[in-house]
């Protein structure tokens, strides 16, 4: 992949160029909540074309906040993992659900979990990461 040239050194500036697009935060909002990990789930949740999901794959593999491995249950077929870089990248999409389902309208956020996720943030997050850490086999 490409270097891109960099247009500041600004922590958040170099964040957003990795992470920062709507495709992007999808992606790993479908890793962290739905555990949608193969290319053709990730194409079908949002109507992501071919070509863009592709692109945004490779971004988070040539920056280490996923991996990519042969699916020991269908040979023929990757499955996309989060790595500990992308793991610590649960927080920010929570943060982002969070001030989503407080100030934009018609949401769909589950009542319930946007409680829970108020009043309990550091246990959710904990309790995401614990779960994620057994599933996408992080070390």
């Amino acid at each position: 992949m490409e270097k891109t040239k960099r247009r500041s050194d600004c922590p958040i500036t170099l964040s957003l160029d990795i992470f920062g697009d709507k495709w992007t935060l999808l992606i790993l909002r479908d890793f962290i909540f739905f555990d949608n990990r193969h290319f053709n789930e990730l194409v079908a949740i949002e109507n992501i074309s071919t070509n863009i999901l592709t692109d945004r794959l490779n971004r988070l593999l040539a920056n280490g906040i996923i991996k990519k491995e042969i699916d020991s249950k269908n040979k023929s077929s990757f499955l996309y993992s989060l790595t500990q870089k992308g793991l610590d990248l649960v927080p920010v999409v929570i943060d982002i659900y969070r001030w989503g389902a407080k100030y934009t309208e018609g949401n769909n956020a589950e009542k319930e979990f946007k409680k829970k996720v108020d009043l309990e943030f550091d246990k959710v997050i904990q309790e995401l990461k614990e779960r994620l850490i057994t599933t996408h086999n992080i070390v």
